[in-house]
């Protein structure tokens, strides 16, 4: 068989957020599965795109589970299959050669290879990816379980391994005989866990191709709805399973069996407590390869976590200021990421979604930003002046959810039809009256803000 090889001078190596690709399925996709799904969200971005929104990787195993650490594992047995589903049609999945380095479960890791393919960054439609839509694309399907941290091989003892970090590693290695040697530019992308593992494994990329003396490849990063934050949830509740756990609970937790592996200044950084490598804002001083961060000020899965429950039913005013002061939160930690896209809308994802070009921020969309971004490296590499009229910082100042008119379209869950952004948030219980007296103003200006997203 012939090997395939690349042909662009930019490779785009994405690590599989395989949970939200079967929940999808689970939710009645394009090709859902025969089994029982979890209840529906409330509310679903939808602009073209037929898939639904469906945040946590835990939640739809997670009435089969006795504890935390038997999810785990059957998490991964039963994801990293419904992933190579999705790709098989197009794709052969080409294993690893170091057959050391293995899934969860111990079946070979692997990785889909193939010039272009999907939609949103993935698009080969220059119309719909203007910046790469000729890049070389990898797939790496997600069948670690350990936000791409691990390096723990399976034992005896434990049944299962955690190899995450290792397998990108041994992706890298396989790929230089495939043409990534020959490449000017490495993006490691990710959304959700990919996200976040991203930011853990960016340099590790960097320093393996450094130390394999290929020193001509630039490694970047984009890290898509991975930027979490370990705050206080709105309602504490008991650690018995991945769902109820806080974040930073799952992670304390996670870790020591994964074995993760996190930036070597922030684990000096953070002895002992290096859990606290896996939130954004902690590993992103200590990151030094380029990196641009997406992330929803009001992310999905990141109210989920906090147990801030959209199912319908109008908001109280507890978690509606829970919900506008994560919106604050986010934005503080993201103030000093020099290059980053954060709309002030309620979502989850949006790198591989086909409305990622409508999504804009101050007028300028994701792939404008993400376009300037690489015009900045290449002329900070040339000892040049960034591009005026350019922007690589965009962050929405507008303080509620979906308060900016270009967010993904929200549809009310039972009877299919589209919300404007007043009545979302109506529909959420938000009182106007009320707001506009606590910001200072009159009402019907208050709505002309809320319409225009100014």
């Amino acid at each position: 068989m012939r090997a395939t090889r690349m042909v662009s001078s930019v490779l785009v190596l994405v690590l599989m957020q395989s949970g939200a690709l079967c929940a999808r399925r689970f939710r009645g996709g394009r090709n859902p599965q025969p089994r029982r799904s979890p209840p529906p969200p409330t509310y679903r971005a939808d602009r073209g795109d037929t898939t639904e929104s469906f945040p946590l990787d835990f939640t739809a195993v997670e009435e089969n589970m006795d504890n935390f650490m038997t999810q785990v594992k059957n998490l991964a047995q039963s994801l990293y299959p419904c992933s190579a589903q999705k790709l098989d049609y197009d794709m052969k999945l080409n294993f690893l050669e170091n057959t050391s380095v293995t899934c969860n479960d111990g079946s070979p890791a692997g990785y889909y290879l193939k010039e272009s393919r999907g939609t949103g960054i993935l698009s080969p439609l220059p119309e719909e990816n203007p910046h790469w839509w000729n890049a070389n694309m990898v797939f790496i399907p997600y069948c670690s379980s350990d936000v791409w941290s691990g390096a723990t091989a399976k034992t005896e003892q434990s049944g299962y391994a955690f190899m995450g970090s290792l397998i990108i590693q041994e992706v890298v290695k396989d790929l230089l005989s495939k043409g990534l040697d020959n490449a000017k530019v490495l993006l490691l992308a990710g959304s959700s866990a990919g996200g976040t593992g991203v930011l853990l494994n960016v340099d590790r990329v960097a320093e393996l191709l450094e130390g394999l003396g290929h020193t001509g490849i630039q490694v970047r990063g984009l890290s898509d709805s991975g930027w979490f934050l370990d705050n206080k949830q709105y309602h504490c509740t008991d650690c018995v399973d991945a769902v109820s756990c806080a974040p930073t609970e799952t992670i304390k937790r996670g870790i020591k069996y994964w074995g993760g592996v996190v930036p070597e200044k922030c684990r000096q950084t953070h002895e002992g407590q290096e859990w606290n490598c896996f939130f954004g804002y902690r590993v992103f001083p200590s990151i030094k390869s380029p990196v641009f961060v997406v992330q929803w000020l009001f992310d999905e899965a990141q109210l989920t976590v906090d147990n801030i429950q959209l199912t319908g039913q109008p908001v109280q005013e507890g978690q509606w200021r829970y919900i506008q002061n994560l919106g604050i939160e986010l934005r503080n930690t993201l103030k000093d990421v020099p290059a980053m896209f954060a709309p002030a809308c309620l979502s989850h994802e949006v790198i591989t979604r086909n409305y990622w070009i409508d999504v804009q921020v101050k007028g300028t969309s994701l792939p404008r930003a993400l376009h300037c971004w690489d015009r900045s490296l290449h002329d900070n590499r040339n000892n040049k002046a960034p591009p005026k009229g350019c922007p690589v910082h965009l962050i929405d100042s507008c303080p509620w959810p979906h308060c900016n008119p270009t967010c993904p379209t929200i549809r009310d869950q039972f009877t299919g039809q589209e919300m404007n952004v007043i009545q979302f948030l109506m529909h959420m219980g938000f009182d106007v009256q009320k707001m506009a007296q606590q910001q200072g103003m009159d009402p019907s200006k208050l709505l002309g803000m809320l319409s225009s997203g100014s």
